[in-house]
């Protein structure tokens, strides 16, 4: 439905949307929509998703891009403003094509991209709710990150990466749906 461009377009909005949380944290200890990760958690396995992004993107196996991988730090504010800008570039001199080693795969670049954005985006959320901020995702976002979710519906629960689904009302908004499908309680 969407081409690269168009994903690398979401990327952005995601990046920025989540950046724009992150530069508003302060308690870094607040707890989360998920109860195993409190903020810094939170932004901390965001940022590190990132790091992965160029050396996958270069061909690396996940073995020899664990090993470039860095230390992220102690201000998370700058280290997800490095590794979200390195990760961007990355995005932006592949090929949507090229195959890309993942622990459960291996994908094309196309379809790493939809899943990193559809990530970002949906802990964009969550770290809204905990810090208090404005939990209204971009529209063109959400509805492209619906178009990863939504069909794996059924197979969601069961990867264990996300909650079970809450069930709400098929008349909600489509970002209301769309966090319900990957086991949050936006109400």
């Amino acid at each position: 439905m969407y081409g690269y461009e168009e994903w690398l377009g979401f990327q952005r909005i995601a990046g920025e949307e989540f950046g724009r949380r992150v530069h508003g944290v302060t308690d870094w200890s607040a707890p989360t929509p998920d109860d195993e990760w409190d903020v810094r958690a939170l932004v901390v396995h965001v940022t590190e998703e990132q790091q992965w992004v160029p050396p996958l993107l270069d061909g690396r196996s996940l073995r020899q891009a664990k090993l470039m991988l860095e230390p992220l730090g102690d201000d998370l504010v700058v280290a997800w403003d490095t590794h979200q800008e390195r990760a961007s570039r990355a995005w932006r001199s592949h090929d949507e094509r090229q195959h890309v080693q993942l622990s459960y795969d291996t994908v094309t670049a196309l379809h790493y991209l939809r899943e990193q954005v559809a990530d970002v985006a949906i802990h964009t959320w969550d770290l809204a709710r905990a810090i208090g901020d404005d939990e209204t995702l971009d529209e063109a976002l959400v509805a492209a990150v619906w178009t990863v979710f939504e069909p794996q519906r059924e197979t969601l629960e069961a990867s264990g990466l996300y909650a079970s689904p809450v069930a709400i009302d098929d008349s909600a908004p489509l970002q209301t749906r769309l966090l319900a499908l990957t086991g949050r309680d936006p109400r």
